[in-house]
C-alpha cells in the first residue's frame, strides 16, 4: 500500500518578497501603454523618438563593417566598463578620462545603478516637482525618503532649494535640467551655476540626467552641470555631479547604449554593480554605436532637432486654437514633451478613460510627483505623432477637456 504524500504546505508568496521588492511600482506610463496599443488611439502618452526618423541604412551598414572588422569578438563577451573606443569618444566631448565613463544598459540601467551604490535606506534624495517618474520607479527600490522642490518656468526655484539645505542633510539631487521630463522646462545658466554651488557647498551628489540635452530645436544652449562641476572642482575626480545620458534619444533607442560620467570611486562601484547586473552592455551594439558616432549621428541630430521642433510648434499651434481657456501650457526650447495645467477640479487620471473612449491618449501628471499632487496636470509628448495625428489628437483631446469642465 502506497502512503500518500504530505500535503504542500501552503506558501504565502507575497509574504515571501522583500522590503524592496514591495516597495516597486509599475510604470504608470508603461501601464498606460497596454492600454493604448489599439491601432486607431493617437497616443502622445509615451516618449518614444520617430521611428520614420531612425537611420535604417546607415545602422545596416555601421553593422556590417563591425562585422568584417572585428568578427567573432563583435558577438562575444565584453569588459563590464565598455567598449574602449566608445568611451574614449564620450571622454572627449566631455574632456575627461575615459576611465571616467561607465557605459550602461540604456540610462534608466545608470539610474537603477546609481541607486543602488548611493541610496541606503532612508537617505534623503532630493528631486523636482515635478520629475521624471522613471527615476522615481529606479531609486525607490532602495527605500528613500523623498523631499520636492519647487520649480517654475526656469526649471528649479534655487532659492527654495537653498532653504530646504539649511534644514535638510541630503544625500543627492536628482534633476533634468535640459527640457526636463515631464514639463519640457529648460533649467535658466544662472540657475545652474547656482545650483552646482549650492549643492558643493551643502557635500549634496548631484545627478544630471540629459537624454534629450542634443535636441535643441529653439534658444540658446547653456552649460551642463558637469561642466560647471568641472570647472568649480578642476578635476574629474573631485566633481560631485554625476552625468547620465544616452544614445536613444538622438540614434536608436532599441540598441540601449546609454553611459554615466563620474569620478572614479563612484564608477568603480558602478562596475562592481554592473557585473552583479548584466556583466556589461552588448558588444555589439556598443561597436554599431561607435561606427555611427562621427559620422551619422550629427546629421541624425539636425534631422530630429528640425522634426521635433515643428511637431511642438504645431502641437502648441492647435492647442491654442482647440483647448478651452484656462489651460496652461509650457513651451520647450527641445526635447520631446510638454505640460499642461488644467484648472482646478479637473482629474487627470480620471479624465483618462474618457480621452481613449475619443480615441486619443496622455499621461496624467500626478505619477511624476514623489510625494502626490498635480492631480489636474498632463504630460504631452509630440515626438512620436504625425502632424495629421496632432491635429486630430489634439481637436479631441480639447473636446474632452471641455466636457470635463461643463463647457
Amino acid at each position: 500500500m502506497t502512503t500518500p504524500s504530505p500535503a504542500p504546505l501552503a506558501f504565502d508568496l507575497d509574504g515571501t518578497l522583500s522590503r524592496r521588492a514591495r516597495s516597486m511600482t509599475a510604470s504608470a506610463i508603461r501601464e498606460i501603454l497596454k492600454v493604448t496599443q489599439q491601432p486607431d488611439v493617437i497616443s502622445f502618452a509615451g516618449g518614444l523618438p520617430a521611428p520614420e526618423l531612425f537611420p535604417l541604412d546607415e545602422v545596416r551598414a555601421a553593422s556590417n563593417r563591425v562585422l568584417d572588422v572585428y568578427g567573432p569578438a563583435a558577438l562575444q563577451y565584453s569588459t563590464t566598463e565598455g567598449h574602449a573606443p566608445l568611451r574614449e569618444w564620450i571622454g572627449a566631448q566631455a574632456g575627461i578620462p575615459a576611465r571616467n565613463v561607465q557605459i550602461v544598459t540604456g540610462s534608466q540601467q545608470g539610474l537603477d545603478l546609481l541607486g543602488k551604490v548611493l541610496i541606503d535606506e532612508g537617505d534623503v534624495v532630493l528631486v523636482e516637482a515635478p520629475t521624471y517618474l522613471g527615476a522615481l520607479q529606479s531609486f525607490q527600490p532602495y527605500l528613500p525618503r523623498y523631499v520636492q522642490v519647487p520649480t517654475d518656468e526656469g526649471g528649479i526655484d534655487v532659492d527654495a532649494l537653498e532653504e530646504v539645505l539649511k534644514t535638510t542633510r541630503a544625500k543627492l539631487l536628482y534633476a533634468v535640467p535640459n527640457f526636463q521630463n515631464p514639463t519640457g522646462r529648460t533649467l535658466s545658466a544662472e540657475r545652474r551655476r547656482r545650483l552646482v554651488e549650492l549643492t558643493a557647498q551643502h557635500g549634496v551628489l548631484l545627478i544630471e540626467d540629459d537624454p534629450y540635452g542634443q535636441l535643441r530645436f529653439t534658444g540658446e544652449a547653456a552649460p551642463s552641470l558637469y561642466s560647471l562641476g568641472l570647472d568649480l572642482h578642476g578635476d574629474a575626480d573631485r566633481n560631485h555631479v554625476i552625468y547620465s545620458s544616452s544614445f536613444s534619444k538622438t540614434l536608436v533607442p532599441g540598441l540601449r547604449d546609454a553611459w554615466v560620467q563620474a569620478a572614479a570611486p563612484i564608477i568603480n562601484k558602478l562596475i562592481q554593480a554592473k557585473q552583479g547586473a548584466d556583466l556589461h552592455t552588448p558588444t555589439f551594439n556598443q561597436m554599431i554605436i561607435t561606427e555611427l558616432v562621427d559620422s551619422v549621428l550629427p546629421r541624425q541630430i539636425e534631422r530630429v532637432r528640425q522634426a521635433y521642433g515643428e511637431r511642438a510648434r504645431l502641437m502648441l499651434e492647435r492647442i491654442h486654437a482647440d483647448f478651452p481657456a484656462g489651460v496652461q501650457t509650457t513651451t520647450p526650447e527641445g526635447g520631446m514633451f510638454l505640460w499642461l495645467t488644467i484648472p482646478q477640479g479637473v482629474d487627470t487620471q480620471v479624465l483618462l478613460p474618457r480621452a481613449v473612449q475619443r480615441k486619443v491618449a496622455y499621461v496624467p501628471g500626478s505619477p511624476f510627483y514623489a510625494l502626490g499632487g498635480g492631480e489636474n496636470t498632463m504630460r504631452l509628448s509630440y515626438s512620436n505623432a504625425t502632424p495629421e495625428q496632432i491635429t486630430r489628437g489634439i481637436r479631441a483631446l480639447g473636446d474632452t477637456l471641455r466636457e470635463a469642465l461643463g463647457l
